[in-house]
């Protein structure tokens, strides 16, 4: 989703912190006008946002798109439910996947794909505390490592 006609809108960075992400899926959004004005002004968040499969369809929950200022009675509520467009196969795999222990759905970013807003969702697994530490520690160690390097090469 990195490419030159993708714009990032909202990123999800708790969830790198919070999960193990094993697989990253991209699938399309169900919204209404307002939502899409809002989106192009980046007023977007992901912080809470968590997905769930429900008779075969994919929702997302707690994304907040603000309210179009210009948008008055066409407004949608910012937090309510939105339905995220994947192919049935997807969804069956997705579904035996997050059944598995351990397992549950995030988003991970949401992007302008030319003028369709997609959205990134990650199968993912949840991290414990002595993980969240342990890969604080690595980037701690890498930073110090770089500041070391930097510190030589002005020498």
């Amino acid at each position: 989703m990195k490419n030159q006609d993708n714009k990032l809108i909202a990123n999800n960075k708790k969830a790198y912190h919070d999960y193990f992400i094993e697989e990253v899926h991209e699938c399309g959004i169900e919204l209404v006008g307002t939502e899409v004005k809002s989106l192009r002004q980046g007023n977007c968040s992901l912080k809470e946002a968590f997905v769930r499969i429900l008779n075969g369809e994919v929702f997302v929950y707690g994304m907040h798109i603000a309210p179009y200022e210009k948008g008055n009675i066409f407004n949608k509520d910012p937090l309510r439910v939105r339905k995220l467009l994947l192919h049935k196969k997807e969804i069956l795999k997705l579904q035996s996947r997050v059944q598995e222990k351990g397992y549950t759905l995030v988003p991970l970013e949401v992007a302008f794909s030319g003028s369709r807003v997609k959205v990134r969702i990650a199968l993912a697994r949840g991290k414990k505390l002595y993980d969240k530490r342990e890969a604080i520690a690595k980037k701690d160690a890498g930073r110090e490592m770089e500041r070391e390097l930097k510190e030589k090469g002005n020498r």
